[in-house]
């Protein structure tokens, strides 16, 4: 399993190396001492895991964590804090894990152990998840690979999947958590599934669309997501 540090304080990245050379099956890529050399790394090194520090200078570990999550196969993540009231942010982030410091064999295995319980299986089971949605009272379902983007419209989500569409109770946000390696964000009303990303346009009004694989019609892109999208085109 490769691994990337993240802390700005050299001395608990020596303690983490120290503790994590226990585990021969580990593999440290490579260590950061901020947000802009973790997100560097992580593009570098593509590591399965990454212990990232919660409380630093300028780019803080909750930021780049949920830049990481817009990776096309995010990492997995455990932050480390000094602050235990940072737990809920993680678990909305998707974390895998959670450290308070000074970080312990024991808590250090803990998590690990958790992570030996990510299987191959259960890494399967959420590549290949479905959605629910009704249809004149019936409940049906669709692979999440099948769908084509989610678009917020006043109280539900309208799903577009291949064959057609459907209203669902789950917010864009909530989809969002509960997928970060499968959906993009490409404006605060639509997520799109990143594995049918096709190319991004640029009109000369400045307007930014993107076409998906298999769907016809284009979706825009806002300023604010627009290098997220670029990101993952060109990663």
């Amino acid at each position: 399993m490769n691994v990337l540090i993240v802390d700005d304080e050299p001395l608990a990245r020596s303690r983490l190396k120290r503790l994590l050379a226990i585990d021969k099956s580990i593999v440290i890529k490579a260590e950061a001492a901020n947000g802009n050399e973790a997100l560097e790394l992580a593009k570098k090194y593509n590591p399965d895991l990454i212990f990232l520090d919660v409380d630093m200078p300028g780019m803080n570990g909750l930021e780049v964590a949920h830049k990481l999550n817009r990776m096309p196969l995010p990492p997995a993540i455990v932050f480390v804090t000094a602050h235990p009231e940072h737990a809920l942010d993680a678990l909305q982030l998707s974390a895998t894990g959670y450290l308070v410091k000074p970080v312990t064999e024991q808590s250090l295995s803990k998590v690990l152990d958790q992570l030996g319980r990510l299987n191959k299986a259960h890494v399967q089971k959420q590549q290949s998840a479905k959605i629910s949605y009704q249809v004149a009272g019936v409940l049906k379902s669709v692979e999440l690979d099948s769908i084509f983007y989610f678009n917020a419209q006043e109280k539900y989500t309208n799903m577009v999947f291949e064959g057609g569409e459907a209203f669902i109770e789950q917010s864009l946000k909530q989809l969002e958590l509960l997928y970060p390696a499968q959906l993009l964000r490409i404006h605060r009303n639509t997520l799109v599934n990143k594995s049918k990303l096709l190319c991004l346009k640029t009109q000369n009004t400045g307007v930014h669309t993107i076409e998906l694989v298999g769907c016809k019609e284009p979706l825009a892109v806002s300023r604010r997501e627009l290098k997220a999208v670029k990101d993952i085109l060109n990663a």
